[in-house]
This record gives structure tokens, sequence and C-alpha cells, in this order.
């Protein structure tokens, strides 16, 4: 058993996620777990943000600075890829 002490908006907007995803909080917390153990760390990077990152997610959050795409391949054009 884990207790923890979680933001509840943070676990209100994850656990609408995870209903999306099939799955609870229950098993993506098992999931999370058995991946630590598999890779004997965190399964993903955790990194501190440049200030170009920075800049980039307060646009996005202020919805500035956003280019749209009609398709994937629009985005891949756009881009230059």
């Amino acid at each position: 058993m884990i207790t923890a002490r979680v933001d509840p908006e943070l676990k209100s907007d994850a656990e609408k996620v995870l209903h999306k995803l099939g799955i609870s909080t229950t098993e993506a917390i098992n999931l999370f777990l058995s991946q630590v153990r598999l890779r004997k760390g965190l399964p993903f990077g955790v990194r501190i943000p440049n200030k170009t990152t920075l800049k980039a997610m307060k646009d996005a959050e202020e919805g500035r600075n956003l280019t749209e795409s009609e398709d994937a391949e629009d985005m891949f054009r756009k881009l230059g890829i």
C-alpha cells in the first residue's frame, strides 16, 4: 500500500487522461513502478528545460507564436522535414 499527497487538481486531470486510456490510477502507478524496476531508474528523462524550451512552453500555454497545420504532411512540410 502506498499513501501519497497529490495536488487535487493534478490528480483529477491525470485521472481523466487515464480514464481515456482505459486504466485506473492504481494500474498506472503499478505500470510506473514496474518500469522503474525494469529500467533501474525513471522510465523517462528528467531535465531542467533551457531558456528556449521554457519560452516555447510559456508561448504554447498563452497561445502565442503557434503554427497551425492541416495535417501531419503539412506540419512536416512547414518543419522542413
